[in-house]
């Protein structure tokens, strides 16, 4: 959950100076399929809780049916999903994804709500939040996000990477547990793409537990705590950025980070 620091005079908090709560996330031999073909087959893996997890791999090797499964958008064939140590897959949904957040490579807003709206809209509508609480919450998540003065701008009017920030307030407005991210930088313009990953990073460094999809090799060297290599819809290898990077063991990671490095 995201707790608050202590601030001293009436300086409003900045990202650098709240904390989260994350929990726990454990995969349990998760298999997922989409009709008769299995595209993901018995992933077992453990995000400990405050830590950051990037999942890198080529397309198609079921990167994102993961982090599908994880948040119940696509039920998983088998297998088990459990946060801070108990099963989702018995929970409902909607109440699972106020727990597990996730943002997408495309940004889903509303386009013709503000970027405050957009924030607030389902904190009133699925939490049952009070409109004026919803609203002032979502001033805070942008600004933590840098965007206070775009609350009452509409998407059109918002650079893409504004957009994506806006969809991480979004997120984070929900307080969860869990973030995951599915390639989120990848639909932005080469310029924009590391203001996102910085922060992406500063969340990381906050105690949120994070999983994280992602093509930015740099950023999963530099911020990652594990890195999970999958290629047909396997974990091929997981360890520290460092044993995956210098000293890949499998051929099929060697082999990737030839074509990608």
């Amino acid at each position: 959950m995201n707790t608050p620091t202590p601030t001293t005079l009436n300086t409003a908090a900045t990202p650098e100076t709240q904390s989260f709560h994350g929990s726990s996330l454990e995969l349990r031999n998760l298999t997922m399929a989409y009709g008769d073909i299995e595209v993901l087959r018995n992933v077992s893996l453990t995000v400990a809780p405050g830590t950051t997890t990037c999942i890198i791999g080529p397309s198609g090797s079921g990167k994102s049916t993961l982090l599908r499964g994880v948040n119940r958008l696509h039920e998983p064939k088998s297998g088990n999903v459990l946060l801070a140590g108990e099963s989702t897959l018995g929970a409902n949904p909607d109440t699972l994804r106020t727990r597990i957040g996730m943002v997408f490579q495309h940004f889903n807003l509303f386009p013709d709500h503000t970027a405050e709206e957009n924030v607030a809209l389902a904190l009133w509508s699925v939490k049952g939040m009070p409109k004026a609480q919803a609203m002032e919450r979502a001033r805070q998540r942008l600004a933590e996000v840098g965007l206070a003065e775009r609350a009452d701008h509409r998407p059109r009017d918002l650079s893409g990477g504004q957009q994506q920030r806006v969809a991480i307030a979004r997120a984070l407005a929900m307080e969860p547990e869990v973030m995951l991210f599915d390639e989120a930088t990848s639909a932005l313009d080469p310029e924009l793409v590391k203001g996102v990953l910085n922060l992406m990073a500063g969340l990381g460094r906050r105690g949120m537990t994070m999983l994280v999809v992602t093509h930015e090799m740099g950023f999963a060297r530099k911020v990652a705590d594990q890195v999970v290599f999958m290629d047909e819809g396997e974990v091929v290898e997981a360890g520290t950025p460092a044993q995956l990077f210098d000293n890949p063991r499998s051929e099929r990671l060697q082999r990737f980070l030839s074509e990608v490095l």
